[in-house]
């Protein structure tokens, strides 16, 4: 008697599943049933067949707001299958008009030995219009001992409907800066993301790049294939950029159409710098690096408003060196691995450092940035500009010096959003930053990197706003003096 009082109490928490006053015969197995087995997790996106949440509840409709193909999980409940069973399903939509999406499977789906789930994959071909819905149903299963829906007759989700809601296409660069050597025939390799996906008749209809160009390319992109979340660019260079005295620049920038926006990182450069020659052995980027430990902190100071004081205020970030092939110029050799093979060998930009977390999807301190907003999102999804991965540039005096020289804010755009409230979504601005100054070993073994950074955004600081910073290699430093300089504040995103 206890025992079945107990299965009744996991009949009514298991009630989507598959429970019925049936289903706990003694030495009875249960009937199989097929049903539809959406599941989706707390941010509202599905979870997608093979994997398996057992705390989630089997959803019958789906608010649907991309662009991305649907996939929608149908189980047997059953044991091992020793025949093949097929199921037909039929698809509808509310308008009649079932042009605007595709289904694959047709209409069968295929069961057979330990393959017990099926998966429906709706893909959309055009934009859909307004209140459309698409429902699926369960018509009929080969094996008549195989009830379709679930035994609870009140939960039965042997339907699934699709609520198409209005979709939001936007697009962004998810790399806006690529260094090149400036050789004829050189090619970059370079993606525009498209998060809820793109319809590719839309795409090729209109030009979503700006261009501002100061050398002569070829732009081409890969067929559009089965991917919809982004485009593969390739940038092939049309001329030989060999002054060295000569800064080349390329500035490629994404604009709104109609039914895309542009969001995120807008601009994508192109640039082959000035060449300074430069002895690889001196490689300052080793003095604020410690590859060995992944938690390796430089140490900094910025002059910065304190409750309407100017003062000196620390921060510090996970520092990295930059990982680079070995054709790269700057490339000196960190690690062999311990093998003869050439090809697992490890290189790091002699003159470069960057600032990263050392796995997941946080965000660093770059050059203390976060104490610039009152309101910052820390996530790299929505933040992605504090983790600059390829932040100072070092240039040893006379080419050749060990212990100092200048050191240059790499330029570049990052991309900084506001922490969302509730259902608002987060305010994103481009944030341009440059900069330049002196490193020097002051005592031994520890370096200083003094440096003005500047930060340029019409909207946020009405132009470009500058402050003075000290970093160090080393958590024990001498505290900088104080200056007699104005400094910024804070400002809301």
């Amino acid at each position: 008697m206890n025992r079945i009082k107990i299965l009744s109490v996991l009949c009514i928490a298991v009630l989507f599943a598959s429970c019925s006053k049936d289903d706990y015969k003694l030495g009875a197995e249960i009937d199989p049933f097929i049903r539809f087995n959406f599941l989706v997790k707390s941010d509202n996106t599905p979870v997608e067949y093979p994997i398996a949440n057992g705390s989630l509840i089997p959803q019958s409709t789906y608010t649907n707001t991309s662009i991305k193909t649907l996939k929608i999980p149908v189980a047997l409940t059953t044991r091992h299958l020793n025949n093949t069973v097929t199921a037909n399903f039929s698809a509808v939509s509310s308008t009649g008009n079932n042009e605007n999406f595709t289904v694959n499977p047709v209409n069968q789906l295929t069961f057979q030995g330990a393959k017990l789930t099926d998966t429906i994959r709706v893909s959309f071909v055009k934009r859909w219009a307004a209140n459309q819905s698409i429902t699926l149903k369960l018509e009929t299963v080969s094996d008549p001992e195989i009830h379709i829906g679930n035994l609870n007759s009140t939960y039965p989700n042997d339907t699934f409907k699709i609520d198409l809601a209005p979709i939001t296409t936007n697009y962004t660069f998810p790399v806006n800066q690529y260094i090149i050597k400036g050789v004829i025939g050189e090619t970059v390799d370079f993606k525009v993301n498209f998060p809820n996906g793109f319809f590719p008749e839309e795409i090729e209809k209109v030009s979503f790049f700006k261009f501002q160009n100061g050398f002569e390319y070829q732009l081409t992109h890969d067929d559009y294939g089965d991917n919809r979340s982004s485009i593969n660019y390739h940038l092939t260079l049309l001329e030989d950029l060999q002054n060295d005295d000569v800064r080349y620049e390329s500035k490629i920038t994404l604009v709104n159409t109609p039914n895309y926006n542009a969001t995120g990182a807008l601009n994508l450069t192109i640039v082959k710098p000035t060449k300074s020659p430069r002895d690889l052995q001196t490689n300052p980027a080793s003095k604020f690096s410690d590859p060995t430990n992944a938690f390796y902190l430089t140490y900094g100071e910025h002059w910065f408003n304190n409750n309407g004081t100017c003062s000196w205020q620390a921060f510090n970030a996970l520092t990295f060196p930059v990982v680079v092939t070995k054709d790269n110029e700057n490339a000196i050799l960190y690690s062999d691995k311990g093998t003869a093979n050439p090809n697992d060998d490890v290189y790091h930009d002699a003159f470069k450092i960057g600032f990263n977390v050392a796995s997941g999807t946080n965000t660093v301190n770059s050059f203390g940035l976060k104490r610039w907003f009152s309101n910052e999102n820390n996530t790299a999804a929505v933040s992605p500009g504090f983790n600059i991965t390829s932040a100072l540039e070092f240039f040893p005096a006379n080419g050749n010096s060990k212990t100092n020289g200048t050191v240059l804010v790499i330029p570049q755009e990052i991309v900084i959003g506001s922490a969302v409230t509730g259902s608002n979504k987060p305010n994103i601005h481009v944030i341009a930053i440059s900069g330049e100054g002196t490193y020097k070993e002051i005592s031994n073994g520890l370096y200083e990197i003094s440096f003005e950074l500047k930060l340029t955004n019409d909207k946020l600081f009405g132009g470009t706003v500058s402050t003075q910073y000290r970093m160090y290699n080393n958590r024990v430093y001498p505290k900088p003096a104080a200056l007699s300089i104005p400094c910024p504040k804070e400002v809301t995103l």
